[in-house]
């Protein structure tokens, strides 16, 4: 049995002041939340927001064909459907589950009438809203102008920052759709990597063999993303 997630797991909570720790905890529903879960599809009325905290949830555009990319990744440092709370209810996104582990979920009308509160709760999820157009942003940037290989070590990076350990459960097809190419591409791509000794793969399992070497490999794109949530994003109790 896996141990029982606490709230403080995931960032956005903990950096929540104690008076509204008080508020929420009470009010959060501990969930699993296993591979390939569906939280949310395009253009659906959002009911929940999620907090992951040993899980990781890719945010996925989805075109009429089925073609799918990824444009974002959550994990323990934030929030899933931050559509509810900006004004739209809805997003032509769709969130998977892209790595099985567990999570709170807070329903929508409680989260906006936290939300509507205003005081810290509001700033703190703005500064985290900020924090994933930046990734949003730089993805779309890292899509468009650097190599597989750099799109890659960007994926891989990001998603060990989100995970308590330096494996990761994950086929290649399923990268290939997140990144939104070919999965011999991304099979050339980590071969690359392991032959450099950065990674070993085997069976659906990544594992990180070379942290530094990696982010030395990646684009700036990494940095930009990785620097904007530690600059918004406080490790402390907002006040």
């Amino acid at each position: 049995m896996p141990p029982i997630a606490v709230p403080t797991e995931n960032q956005l909570l903990t950096a929540l002041p104690e008076a509204e720790r008080a508020r929420w905890f009470p009010q959060m529903e501990a969930i699993d939340m296993p591979l390939g879960q569906v939280l949310y599809e395009s253009g659906r009325t959002l009911e929940h927001v999620y907090f992951p905290t040993t899980s990781i949830v890719s945010l996925l555009y989805v075109l009429e064909d089925g073609a799918s990319a990824e444009i974002a990744v959550v994990g323990r440092e934030g929030i899933v459907g931050i559509s509810l709370f900006m004004g739209g209810e809805s997003t032509p996104s769709r969130a998977v589950v892209q790595s099985a582990g567990q999570g709170f979920r807070l329903q929508a009308d409680l989260m906006m009438q936290e939300f509507n509160r205003a005081g810290p709760v509001l700033h703190l999820l703005l500064r985290y809203t900020q924090a994933l157009i930046t990734q949003m942003a730089q993805t779309a940037v890292c899509n468009r102008h650097h190599s597989l290989d750099q799109q890659l070590c960007r994926w891989l990076l990001l998603s060990l920052d989100r995970l308590r350990s330096n494996e990761l459960v994950i086929t290649q097809e399923l990268i290939a759709s997140m990144l939104g190419v070919r999965r011999e591409g991304v099979t050339e791509a980590a071969g690359h990597l392991q032959k450099a000794g950065l990674i070993r793969y085997r069976r659906g399992h990544i594992t990180v063999l070379d942290r530094a070497g990696l982010e030395h490999r990646a684009c700036e794109c990494y940095a930009v993303v990785k620097n904007e949530y530690d600059r918004l994003l406080p490790a402390t109790p907002a006040r």
